[in-house]
């Protein structure tokens, strides 16, 4: 057994599929379905039982491929330690935004790592962001970047910076002066009980923004009438300047988000609804010195 045999596993086991494995391999269809037939009687195991087109992991297979990522995880983080001994900044970086933070930190960040470190390969994914945890896990991502908290014992975290969680309308809604100087606040800051009659735009329930915002309506009580639920943040902000209901978004975004249409922002809560925003890493893993360089350019432009 060597490095290739466990990739190979993997590969059949992620695409359940030997046409689209093989094809991800860059290997022939038959190469692979060799492969497997000789391992498979070598380990004297079925790896995989065939339910019609698709290749399902036995029990066997499994546990084969548990320790198949463990061992790759491990191959891969002695390799990022010896390189960062020899000074030998190369290799591949696999990083996980949720999708609307990627689309403006991914702009600014990338540029100038691949400046620094010409040599090292990013690999990008997004992902909403209930699943980053899982990609950790998985060994899917390096790092991935999102607002806490953290679910899972198993994954460590940086915090990267703290956001405030602001409530959005349209500049022309009838509430839209109806905010108030308040210690503790940098924006006016909206009583909750003034919106009971109003539509809400709401992140959909698996969304770490939305799970901040129902948290915060359970405190204070607050029932919204939800006209909308989106995963996407970018259209509720819009969507919001132009009359349709009232979101939350964190500030950052707000930032990054151009509008044909004026809005007002508020803070809420006692006195104001904050997150942090973290790079998250799996618990023991090695970071090499490229990752921590990254995790470095992204708070500089967070």
């Amino acid at each position: 057994m060597d490095f290739k045999d466990l990739t190979y596993v993997l590969a059949i086991a992620k695409y359940q599929n030997i046409t689209k494995a093989a094809e991800s391999l860059y290997i022939t269809q038959p190469t692979l379905t060799k492969f497997l037939q000789n391992l498979e009687k070598q380990l004297g195991q079925k790896l995989f039982k065939k339910l019609g087109n698709r290749f399902v992991l036995t029990y066997a297979g499994e546990r084969y491929t548990t320790y198949a990522k463990e061992i790759l995880t491990i191959k891969k983080e002695l390799d990022q330690e010896m390189g960062d001994l020899n000074h030998n900044h190369t290799g591949v970086l696999k990083i996980a935004f949720p999708v609307m933070r990627g689309t403006y930190m991914l702009p600014c960040t990338l540029p100038v790592f691949h400046k620094l470190y010409p040599n090292v390969k990013l690999d990008i994914l997004e992902a909403h962001s209930h699943l980053l945890e899982g990609m950790i896990l998985n060994g899917d991502t390096d790092l991935a970047f999102f607002n806490l908290p953290v679910k899972s014992i198993n994954i460590d975290y940086e915090i990267i910076s703290h956001e405030e969680v602001l409530l959005v309308l349209s500049a022309s809604h009838p509430l839209a002066n109806a905010g108030i100087a308040r210690e503790g606040c940098k924006y006016p800051w909206m009583d909750l009980s003034l919106m009971e009659k109003e539509h809400f735009i709401l992140q959909i329930p698996g969304q770490r923004t939305r799970q901040t915002v129902d948290r915060l309506l359970k405190a204070n009580n607050f029932t919204p009438n939800v006209c909308l639920e989106t995963s996407n943040i970018h259209a509720s902000v819009e969507l919001a300047s132009k009359g349709y209901g009232a979101c939350f978004v964190t500030e950052t975004h707000l930032k990054h988000v151009h509008l044909d249409s004026p809005v007002v922002r508020f803070s809420v809560g006692s006195p104001c609804t904050t997150v942090d925003f973290a790079a998250a890493y799996r618990k023991g893993s090695y970071i090499p010195y490229h990752a921590q360089e990254y995790i470095k350019i992204v708070k500089e432009f967070t």
